[in-house]
């Protein structure tokens, strides 16, 4: 069973989740822009929000909007915290070099998901526990090519 709980919302079209079982709902564009090639812009949802303490919401990519257009969004995910009452934006990208994407208003242009968040309690320490991967960057526990010998 999914657990489900109230948030305050101001909001002239209210995200919705389009499937059940679905982790994010829509965010709709309250705005018309036109993104051309390599441009980004902050559009406007409308959508105003009252997190309980211990949540956050991130707003992430569509995934067909990413895949069909190559319209992500630069910051994903975008972090709304508890205690802001502002209009969530979406900073999206056209990442698409030759072709410019337009958005109307009531086009879906994200995901809202809602998560509990822990507060952590940082604690120094002078040297860390041991852990399988270790100190290893980014890129450690990908694909490994075997160096060729000439």
């Amino acid at each position: 069973m999914t657990e489900s709980m109230d948030v305050p919302i101001i909001a002239s079209e209210v995200p919705v989740y389009a499937h059940p079982g679905d982790a994010g709902a829509d965010l709709v564009s309250a705005e018309d822009v036109r993104l051309e090639p390599g441009q980004r812009a902050l559009v406007g949802t409308g959508v105003r929000i009252a997190l309980p303490d211990g949540y956050a919401a991130f707003v992430v990519p569509r995934s067909g909007l990413a895949a069909k257009h190559g319209i992500t969004i630069v910051n994903s995910p975008g972090t709304v915290d508890a205690g802001y009452r502002g209009e969530i934006k979406v900073a999206l990208l056209n990442t698409d070099a030759a072709h410019a994407f337009d958005i109307a208003v009531g086009d879906r242009i994200a995901q809202l998901i809602l998560m509990p968040v822990p507060r952590a309690r940082f604690i120094p320490v002078d040297e860390l526990p041991d852990s399988t991967r270790g100190e290893g960057g980014f890129g450690s526990t990908g694909y490994q090519k075997e160096e060729v010998q000439a």
